[in-house]
């Protein structure tokens, strides 16, 4: 799975921190905050489809922001309907947002043996600014800067997944081809970036993808349904 690779290439939100349920929660309370009601709502297949509709923007997620405003009835300004979202997300990317069971271990081991290792993620760099400054459940497990040789926001790449700009912003970068790439993704739209790439991409289950499990998995070169799972595959190579 990993022989050969020279850069192992690894999603964030809901690949390796435990974060896309925050975001959900996040959603919910900010469609509660404009007035409108969250019972019912899938959050994240919202979220998800919005975003990959505003994909050539210059900034989806503001794009996002204004269409909940326009859904739900606010009078918010674009403005006010961003700061209003990060206003709701900030404590509880901080406090909340935690590595995947195992996930740390298994960064751990993979630098300890020379791997290269990235983020590529369509999260905002202000996130993992948190990740990497105020997150004490990632920080005193695997702090991201120790581990990770270079790590992409989505203000690295000039559109979001399933575009494979990220990736390719990536592979020109370090100088690679795609097959000697490997991709972590839990998401159908991750998995579809990499597809695109042409990158080898290894599926990681999380419950809010679990609606694309069939295709996720026969788009995938592998799927596990956790880190140990991972881990138990790979003893030979550690």
């Amino acid at each position: 799975m990993l022989n050969g690779k020279k850069l192992i290439i690894f999603d964030l939100d809901g690949t390796l921190i435990d974060s896309v349920s925050v975001w959900n929660e996040v959603d919910r309370r900010y469609i509660t905050a404009l007035g409108g009601c969250a019972d019912g709502v899938g959050v994240r297949a919202q979220r998800d489809a919005k975003l990959c509709e505003f994909l050539a923007s210059a900034d989806p997620y503001r794009d996002y922001c204004i269409f909940m405003g326009q859904k739900y009835g606010s009078s918010l300004s674009a403005d006010e309907l961003v700061r209003l979202r990060y206003e709701i997300a900030d404590n509880l990317v901080a406090n909340e947002v935690d590595y995947k069971p195992c996930a740390d271990e298994f960064l751990r081991k993979l630098k300890k043996r020379g791997y290269t290792m990235v983020i590529a993620s369509t999260t905002l760099r202000a996130n993992l600014e948190v990740y990497l400054t105020r997150n004490q459940n990632i920080i005193s497990k695997a702090p991201l800067d120790g581990i990770f040789d270079a790590m992409y926001t989505r203000e690295d790449a000039s559109e979001m997944k399933p575009s494979p700009a990220i990736l390719e912003r990536v592979m020109r970068d370090f100088n690679v081809s795609a097959n000697e790439c490997v991709v972590f993704e839990d998401s159908l739209i991750g998995i579809q970036a990499a597809n695109a790439a042409g990158i080898d991409v290894i599926a990681v289950h999380d419950a809010s993808s679990a609606g694309d499990k069939e295709e996720i998995t026969r788009r995938a070169k592998a799927y596990f349904e956790s880190y140990k799972d991972i881990m138990e595959s790979l003893k030979w190579e550690f």
